[in-house]
Order: C-alpha cells, then structure tokens, then sequence
C-alpha cells in the first residue's frame, strides 16, 4: 500500500521545464541542456527546491558558454524527488523532458546533464534520438541488490558521454560510478570519466573546475567546438586511464587563456 501511495503522490503531480535558465527567451534554439537535479532513493514528496537551486549555478555557467551558439539550458521539475524503485519516476521525467524540448525546439541536440540521482536520471533516458550527450555528475549507481540487473548502458551508444565524481563522496560511491564507467566504454567507446580528488558530493571544492569542464565538454559534444587536451585525452585512452582521469586545479583558468 505504501509504494501505491507514493505512485499516486507523484502522477498527480507534471513534470515541467520552466522558463530557460539565465533569462533569455528565445523562440529558437541551437541547443539545449535539460539539468536534472538530484532527489532521493525512495520518496512521495515534492521535488526539492534545495535540489533545484543547486544546479543553477551550472546552468546559468553553460548558458553564458553556449550564448554564442543559442544554447537554451533548461532545469526539469520533476513530478516529485523519489526515484521509488522500478518505477524509476525521474529517468521518466528525464524523458518527457526531452521530448517536451524537442516540442518546443524542433530538431536539435540535446545534452542531459544530472547530478547524484539526476545523473541517473540522465544516463537512463539517453536513448531519446535527440539526445547528443550526458554529462553524470556523482552518480548514484547502486548494485547493492546482487539480484538486480546491472544499470543498462546501451543507450549510451552513439553518444559522447562523460562522468565526474569526487573522490570523498560519502553519498554516492565513486568505485560504482567507475565499474558502470567501464561497461559504458565497452559498448561505447565516447566515454570518459573525470576524478575530482578530495571533493564531496556536491563538487564544490573545485566548483569552478568542474563548471568548466561541463562547459567544455557540452559545447563540444553538441556545437563540434574543440576541447581541451584532458578531455581529448580521456576519450581516446583505454580503461582504467580515461575512466580515472584527474581533474586538474586551474583547470578553468588554462581555458580562458
């Protein structure tokens, strides 16, 4: 009865995308970034504002970097912040998402970019034509279950995908995030996964390195801009190497330059 009620407390409730991130408001678009935020294993609550703000800043950051290619960045609502089981209710909303982005945008490329929860989020709803990339932060990859089936990675096919993970998070654990990593590259091979040595779950010790790290890797992933070396670097080089790359302090610093 439980796990009825907390179905019945979500689908009450839409999954929405609000207004563009950074205050344009365009009636095209060359791009868009759908940020899915993080929520929680097993909830019927509301979708947390806490959550929501936390992305903003990355939000507001890519939309200035891709302001010259009509980049729309967008934060999704999600009907409520549980994930609750089989019913994976924010890859669902990940999903609407991106359909509701191509409604409003026509045909253009699209990059998932979720953080904790929302990176799960993220990676699940790939399979969407429109979606170009995924960029996972802190993802919450569980196989605590030994009867569960591993988290699918196919499809991530035909897309550039990059994982970041601090080192220290005590929410999520990077040595799953890693194991996931490895099947991803398996079948495809434009996969990578960055090291953020020291930080936490919120990735705010090197907030400014990860911020621009984002940048560069979602306006190359859908504008074709060029990259920086470690992201060229960590493409091409075979597991374990391009699945622990570390992210360097300065890292924002030597992209201005």
């Amino acid at each position: 009865m439980a796990h009825i009620a907390l179905v019945g407390a979500s689908d009450a409730r839409r999954p929405r995308l609000g207004r563009p991130v950074g205050g344009s408001r365009p009636s095209s678009a060359g791009g868009v970034v759908l940020l899915l935020p993080d929520g929680e294993p097993v909830s019927g609550r509301r979708a947390s504002a806490r959550a929501h703000a936390a992305v903003l800043p990355l939000g507001r950051a890519l939309a200035r970097a891709g302001r010259s290619d009509d980049l729309v960045t967008h934060v999704v609502r999600y009907r409520g912040r549980g994930w609750n089981g089989t019913d994976a209710n924010l890859a669902a909303d990940a999903s609407w998402a991106v359909a509701e982005a191509v409604r409003r945008y026509g045909d253009v490329p699209v990059c998932l970019v979720g953080h904790g929860l929302g990176a799960r989020a993220a990676l699940r709803a790939a399979g969407h034509d429109a979606v170009d990339a995924v960029l996972a932060l802190a993802p919450w990859l569980p196989e605590d279950d030994v009867a569960a089936e591993p988290e699918a990675v196919r499809q991530l096919v035909g897309r550039r995908v990059m994982l970041v993970h601090g080192t220290n998070d005590a929410v999520t654990d990077p040595e799953l995030s890693f194991r996931f990593a490895e099947r991803a590259k398996k079948a495809n091979r434009d996969t990578c996964r960055f090291e953020v040595h020291s930080d936490g779950h919120g990735l705010r010790q090197y907030a400014s390195e990860v911020r621009a790290l984002a940048a560069d890797f979602v306006l190359g992933a859908l504008f074709a801009r060029p990259v920086a070396r470690p992201v060229t670097d960590a493409m091409a080089a075979p597991p374990p190497l391009g699945l622990r790359m570390p992210l360097a302090a300065g890292f924002a610093g030597s992209r201005r330059r």
